[in-house]
């Protein structure tokens, strides 16, 4: 499989794997067992890597505002230990794949094939050299219920292409709020309000770093992708799929071609249900 056809079935699953940070089933979980509702994302997410402090986080999740996470992290870790979110974040996934798919989806031959072959992908990554977060999914124990193993291997998938497209992003000298900005500046990221408060920076902050991509000729003067700016981004996205091949080579064009067909029902079905709240994407994913 070419590294083009990579990203775009990566890319094809990747709001199955992200259901689990907007469902209410986890965020109201995790709440119960003491956390703010704002670290419920952050210490979800970090929890394989241990108790770790904010800067490890802002390090691997690259463009939130560390003053962001500062309140939160490692506070967090005084509240609920990493194995006890952990645990809720698979016991409310688990709650949540069932009352948007159905039991009859999750036992199904479909979900058991489409566990099978994303298993076979996630465990085709050849190692975990560089890549930090992906190492530490890949250290817990997988899960036996098709729908759940689903997930982990989409997750360990999603976590290690993360970590390549940190790489790229640095060799080409974006840091994380410049990757954000011009992310949103392509049209298929988040809109950049959202983007900008959810992320955690200031409109000082936000104005200070579009006028320095400005002056590197990277965005245009309404705040769009300059011509170097877009050659910039296809270059990040031509690295990322380049270092993230590895799985869906191993499962090979016809399997992941096959998963995407079995997974896509799903994934327009947690759509369908709301799960994700306006302005998580731009306006190039919300016309389609």
């Amino acid at each position: 499989m070419d590294a083009t056809n990579a990203g775009r079935t990566s890319r094809a699953l990747e709001l199955l794997h992200s259901t689990t940070y907007f469902v209410p089933e986890t965020q109201e979980a995790l709440v119960a067992a003491g956390l703010p509702p704002r670290a419920c994302y952050f210490a979800g997410r970090a929890a394989p890597l241990g108790t770790v402090g904010a800067g490890v986080v802002a390090a691997t999740f690259y463009n939130y505002n560390r003053e962001l996470i500062a309140p939160l992290i490692p506070a967090a870790w005084e509240i609920a230990s990493p194995d006890a979110i952990m645990s809720i974040r698979y016991d409310t996934l688990d709650a949540a794949f069932g009352r948007l798919l159905g039991p009859e989806v999750l036992t199904s031959a479909d979900m058991a094939e489409a566990a099978e072959l994303a298993s076979i992908a996630a465990r085709g990554i050849p190692g975990d050299d560089g890549r930090p977060l992906y190492a530490a999914y890949a250290e817990l124990e997988w899960p036996t219920a098709p729908h759940l193993v689903l997930w982990h291997a989409l997750t360990l998938i999603r976590e290690y292409r993360g970590d390549g497209h940190i790489a790229a992003l640095q060799t080409a000298g974006l840091n994380g709020l410049d990757a954000l900005i011009t992310h949103t500046a392509t049209g298929y990221g988040f809109d950049k309000e959202f983007a900008r408060k959810q992320r955690g920076w200031s409109t000082e902050q936000w104005d200070s770093a579009v006028l320095s991509l400005s002056d590197r000729e990277l965005l245009s003067a309404d705040g769009s992708l300059s011509p170097d700016g877009k050659d910039l981004r296809k270059l990040v996205e031509d690295i990322t799929n380049d270092v993230a091949v590895a799985p869906w080579a191993a499962l090979g064009e016809d399997g992941a071609a096959r998963l995407v067909s079995l997974a896509t029902p799903w994934r327009d079905a947690i759509i369908g249900h709301g799960v994700f709240p306006a302005g998580v994407f731009g306006p190039a994913i919300a016309k389609k």
